[in-house]
């Protein structure tokens, strides 16, 4: 048995409790070991006057005093151990033994004189049950992986003994090891210490043992060993420290020529660690990632150092190491967890095949092939505001870039961010794009059932509602009314809007949902601008609640949703501040073109109140004429069933979910009475209809609220048959517009494949250089003047900022002069302005169907004017109308000047970075889907204190 024990006290006070609290236990502790001590040093780093006060109150034999600064492993360093001291004990100022841990760790040393130092069994102060180390291991790769670190003790592991090493603290080593280890690695930085004394034990031929009988509590805040994470703060400094003691290690004990490699490929792994701390949704520890690879490249002397002891000491090879260390299979067996969320709840099964999910959707898109059977064999879809693709994934994304627009002479601008969508929906038919757009619109009804459901998720886990939502949801009227219409962006953004609120109502949970809800919440914006300041009310608000009832966890998750967006909208908002004007930003995305609204008076007004965007009431007016009175009665039950929901014991929920829909009504009331955007002469007002989809989502989820809290099990049957009368009502409302296409009263048609002649589109279909003036005369008299280029105007290439200009520019001057000069004849040499302005073509389009006398007069002198025009030869009337081409030769476009394309790169950069984060922080992995099983799957019911049955 060691004849004498020296025990070295060090204390700093930088945790929350003041040092001399910590300080007077630990010496009270010492005071009544069973086996006492036979002398204390207590080593002050700081200058706390209770510290010291407590210090010289103490029966230790010295106190040392050092600079606050100085780590556990310097100031250990600075005391030598007694001369007569057989071994070293290392505590701190949060380390309180029990009363027979020294003996216990004593008779470890004396039962095995190989055994160099041993570690106690390490518990939380204000819990003994809970273990916070009991032996440290590392991976073949170095990851230190503690053995029982957070587990409860039921004396599990008190078997235990051989290990590779153990946490520093309360660790008793014998004097001479100590001293022929030269003491701890002052390099590692707070972290893996007693591993790496360990291993350094181990390879000089001796051995590590455990005690775990001998039990030691610690408080987590002293200056050995890592602190508790209970801060972001504490939690940067661990993922900090670990990695920089990580990295030395590897540095230490890797073979000498594969030390400058290692050294070399420190910053590049950080690089790859980045992407994977996203995957792993903690981009928290990237930076101390970065600054842990920084200082371990610049501590070359301490690698050099560190390398020299192990040489001088080493009796071993690290083969005989090789046992004691984790494997794959057991550092996977470690994180394998049960489904239980922490109150105790089970969280249950998706249920979507046995709950009906996946036959909903496959009934949905039956009901979507009996609609509209005519998709099935149509190659491109057109009519309303639909429009043909672009014909390779290129010009797509081409079309989404920052640069020259695709209409205007040299108009050089931000993309629209819908054009970004579209490139999306186009690149999943890369070989016909405009196939993806006829695909989304077959599996647009199947597609809305599947979001109605899981959206339903995070509301009830009754498998009846969650089918009732996803009927609801699909037959909606805003979304029946984009389907039958052809407004792409209002239909996409009801498909994206459940899964919004899928992820973004768990958004401050985790990364992954964080994550998914951002690239979500950028598309809905992309696709309907006019949501934005509702959408961000509710992010607000979502942020202040976070503050208030969670002491701000989850906010820096919530802040992320909206960053992909901002990342998209970044161009438009500098077009914004540059023009001082940012109310086009409001405007519908994709072809501007003026569809069936309803007016902005009091009836307008009143149809939207009642959910319906249109004046035909969902259709109805045109299969049994103006008497429709009733019709708005459909859907009365759901709406009432909503204005319950915070009657119910989950009023919260509920009142969340009615503000969703006061928010999304006046969205849709402050849209029908304001014009941003003009074809080409007319202001077309904002679609109405996106803003009822906002208030559609809240009054279907608080319905499904009332229904699923607001009734008692016992009353089942009334639940079901309330539901039934919703789920009526919804497919009674939706009959004209399922019919329409049979009726053909629907807008859609097959095509085209260009909205330019067919010999231009052959043209244009490659090559973006191709420019054709499209003349159009009006009804009024006058004519319009564009300049498109390519083989016509598709979805992705149309302009907010050409659609919604209100002041002529000096290129609009040029093309209306231009214009002007070939529909009167003019005698200047026009031509040779075609050929300057790179124009290959022009068209005269034909006339609307109520063209007026006016407009018919202009149109027959213009192609009289045009056919006298030298240079210009008559190619032939086309279904588009009267085609000329240039018979010169015309040079291609002109480039944009190389800011422009620097502008370009650095906005693709950021979008793509941001893009990139957000896609990595949304991929599933292992560990997140541990974390979602710990949590309920139905949001709201903590604070309810109701569960679901």
């Amino acid at each position: 048995m060691p004849a004498s024990v020296h025990a070295l006290v060090v204390v700093r006070p930088d945790g929350r409790t003041p040092a001399a609290h910590h300080l007077r236990r630990t010496i009270a502790a010492l005071s009544i070991q069973t086996r006492a001590v036979d002398r204390i040093t207590i080593v002050l780093c700081g200058d706390e006057p209770g510290a010291m006060t407590a210090a010289e109150e103490s029966t230790a034999a010295a106190v040392v005093r050092l600079p606050a600064s100085t780590t556990f492993a310097d100031a250990v360093a600075e005391v030598a151990p007694d001369e007569d001291a057989d071994a070293v004990w290392l505590l701190a100022q949060d380390t309180s033994p029990l009363p027979d841990a020294l003996a216990r760790l004593v008779d470890a040393l004396e039962l095995s004189p190989s055994v160099a130092l041993v570690g106690p069994k390490l518990v939380r102060a204000d819990d003994h049950g809970e273990i916070v180390s009991l032996g440290v291991s590392m991976t073949r790769f170095g990851r230190a992986v503690g053995l029982a670190d957070g587990e409860l003790d039921q004396g599990q592991h008190d078997g235990a003994s051989d290990v590779l090493g153990a946490d520093v603290r309360s660790l008793l080593v014998r004097a001479d090891a100590w001293s022929a280890l030269g003491g701890l690695d002052r390099a590692l930085s707070g972290a893996d210490e007693g591993l790496d004394l360990g291993v350094r034990a181990r390879l000089s031929g001796a051995r590590v043992a455990l005690a775990p009988t001998a039990l030691v509590a610690v408080s987590g805040d002293g200056v050995a060993g890592l602190p508790l994470p209970m801060t972001a703060a504490h939690r940067r400094r661990i993922a900090f420290a670990r990695r920089t003691a990580a990295l030395h290690r590897r540095l230490v004990y890797a073979r000498a020529w594969a030390v400058p490699l290692l050294w070399l490929a420190v910053l590049p792994l950080a690089v790859w660690r980045t992407a994977l701390q996203l995957v792993r949704k903690q981009p928290g520890l990237i930076g101390p990632e970065w600054a842990a690879g920084v200082v371990s490249m610049v501590r070359v002397p301490s690698v050099a150092r560190a390398r020299r002891g192990i040489a001088r000491t080493r009796r071993a090879s690290w083969a005989q190491l090789a046992p004691l260390r984790v494997t794959r299979g057991q550092l996977r067996s470690r994180l394998e967890d049960d489904p239980v969320s922490p109150d105790g709840r089970l969280r249950s099964d998706l249920r979507f095949f046995s709950g009906g999910g996946a036959w909903l959707v496959l009934g949905a898109l039956v009901v979507s092939i009996a609609a509209f059977p005519a998709l099935l064999a149509w190659p491109v879809l057109g009519g309303g505001g639909l429009e043909p693709l672009r014909s390779t994934v290129a010009q797509l994304w081409a079309d989404a870039a920052f640069g020259l627009r695709a209409s205007g002479l040299e108009t050089i601008g931000p993309a629209d961010p819908f054009a970004v969508v579209i490139a999306i929906v186009g690149s999943l038919s890369p070989f016909e794009p405009s196939r993806a757009l006829v695909v989304l619109w077959l599996l647009a009804l199947p597609l809305a059932a599947l979001g109605g459901w899981f959206a339903a998720t995070r509301v009830t886990e009754r498998s009846g509602l969650r089918l009732l939502a996803g009927v609801v949801w699909a037959l909606s009227p805003t979304f029946l009314a984009a389907l039958t219409q052809g407004r792409p962006s209002a239909l996409i953004a009801h498909l994206l809007l459940p899964w919004l609120f899928y992820a973004g109502s768990v958004a401050h949970r985790s990364w992954a949902a964080a994550g998914a809800a951002s690239l979500v919440f950028a598309g809905v914006v992309a696709c309907a601008p006019s949501l934005a300041p509702a959408l961000v009310i509710v992010w607000i608000g979502a942020i202040v609640l976070a503050i208030v009832l969670r002491t701000g966890r989850g906010v820096a998750r919530l802040v992320w949703l909206v960053v992909p967006a901002l990342a998209l909208a970044l161009p438009f908002a500098w077009r914004a501040a540059t023009i001082g004007d940012a109310w086009w930003m409001a405007a519908d995305p994709g072809a501007t073109w003026l569809g069936p609204q309803v007016a902005a008076d009091a009836a307008g007004r009143a149809l939207l109140a009642m959910g319906f965007p249109s004046p035909d009431v969902a259709g109805w007016t045109t299969l049994v004429g103006e008497n429709v009175w009733w019709v708005p009665l459909l859907s009365a039950p759901l709406a009432l069933l909503a204005l319950l929901a915070p009657l119910t014991p989950r009023w919260s929920t509920g009142l969340v979910l009615l503000l969703v829909t006061a928010l999304g009504v006046g969205t849709a009331f402050a849209a029908v009475g304001v014009s941003v955007a003009f074809t080409p002469s007319i202001a077309a007002p904002l679609w109405p209809g996106t803003g009822l989809s906002l208030a559609w989502l809240g009054v279907l989820g608080g319905a499904i609220v009332a229904l699923d809290a607001g009734l008692d099990d016992r009353v089942a049957l009334l639940r079901g048959a309330i539901a039934g009368v919703v789920v009526a009502g919804a497919l009674v409302l939706a009959v004209p517009s399922l019919t329409a296409v049979a009726r053909d009263t629907a807008l859609l048609t097959n095509g085209p494949r260009s909205t330019l002649p067919a010999y231009v589109a052959a043209r244009g279909a490659d090559d973006p250089n191709v420019g054709t003036l499209v003349l159009t005369p009006l009804r009024e008299g006058g004519a319009s003047a564009v300049i498109v280029w390519g083989g016509g105007e598709t979805l992705g290439s149309q302009s907010t900022i050409v659609s919604t200009a209100t002041v002529a520019t000096a290129q609009d001057d040029e093309v209306a002069q231009l214009a002007a000069g070939l529909m009167t004849g003019s005698a200047e040499d026009l031509t040779a302005e075609l050929v300057d302005d790179a124009v290959s073509f022009v068209l005269l389009a034909n006339a609307s169907d109520a063209e007026s006398d006016d407009g018919r007069a202009l149109s027959l002198a213009a192609e009289s004017a045009i056919d006298q025009r030298a240079g210009l030869e008559a190619v032939g009337t086309t279904t588009r109308g009267i085609l000329w081409r240039v018979v010169e030769s015309v040079p291609d476009r002109a480039e944009a000047p190389a800011s422009v394309h620097r502008i370009a790169g650095w906005i693709a950069a950021l979008q793509i970075a941001i893009a990139g984060i957000a896609v990595l922080l949304a991929v599933p992995t292992a560990a997140t889907r541990r974390d979602a099983r710990r949590t309920p799957r139905v949001v709201g019911l903590g604070r309810d204190r109701r569960g679901a049955s």
